[in-house]
């Protein structure tokens, strides 16, 4: 049997992966008071975090950020991204890769 916490916030838990700056919806929402929404609204944060830190590191530095940096990091927020979405709709409350283990929303 499905957890209802689980089935009843799946959208909640899914949107900020898709539109990164939505991470905060589940936060003000109805979804708020659930563990399993709360857990992938602080992955999304930590993902728009690093993010923005591939964005700025990758325009900064000249030429290794615009070549390397910046495509690079794109690809491997988007590959976390995508891996986020896959857990919210399976229903698993699993840390993303690398970078899941930082806890920002408590």
């Amino acid at each position: 049997m499905a957890d209802p916490d689980v089935e009843k916030n799946k959208l909640m838990a899914i949107i900020g992966y898709i539109v990164p700056l939505l991470f905060f919806v589940p936060l003000v929402t109805a979804a708020k008071d659930s563990p399993f929404a709360r857990f992938h609204a602080n992955q999304q944060l930590v993902l728009l975090v690093v993010a923005f830190a591939v964005n700025i590191a990758g325009t900064i530095i000249p030429f290794i950020g615009w070549a390397v940096i910046w495509p690079a990091g794109a690809i491997f927020v988007l590959i976390l991204a995508i891996i986020g979405v896959v857990n919210a709709s399976r229903g698993e409350m699993k840390p993303l890769p690398v970078i899941g283990g930082a806890e920002l929303i408590k």
